[in-house]
């Protein structure tokens, strides 16, 4: 997850990503970005989901978000903010429920299966 450093929603923890520049690939631009906002080289894989999100003054974002793994040799304990990102971490799934996301970020995780089950306490 990275802090967000700039608009929207800055100050927000999110996924990293971005735009698709002209002659990418959803492909080449998940793992640009990632490695731009996070130091990590990653292996992207399936497509985890889609939303659209109304752009502040008007228009819509549609964000694609897919799964990704660390590439080979790459120290996942190395993964520090860049970018525009203010921070960088990983969390449990408990913990991202309990950040300041980006609207919506934690329910579409939880719809498309990305955040394990909450954890469940007697009671």
């Amino acid at each position: 997850m990275i802090l967000r450093g700039q608009e929207p929603a800055k100050g927000c923890w999110s996924v990293p990503g971005g735009r698709v520049e002209p002659g990418e690939s959803d492909e080449q631009a998940t793992a640009r970005e990632v490695l731009e906002e996070t130091g990590l080289a990653v292996v992207v894989g399936p497509l985890a989901g889609t939303v659209d999100r109304d752009i502040p003054g008007g228009g819509v974002f549609r964000i694609r978000d897919y799964r990704c793994v660390p590439a080979p040799g790459a120290d996942p304990a190395a993964v520090r903010a860049g970018d525009d990102a203010d921070d960088a971490g990983w969390f449990t799934a408990d913990e991202v429920r309990a950040l300041t996301c980006t609207p919506g970020l934690v329910e579409a995780l939880e719809e498309w299966g990305v955040l394990a089950p909450r954890s469940s306490s007697a009671g």
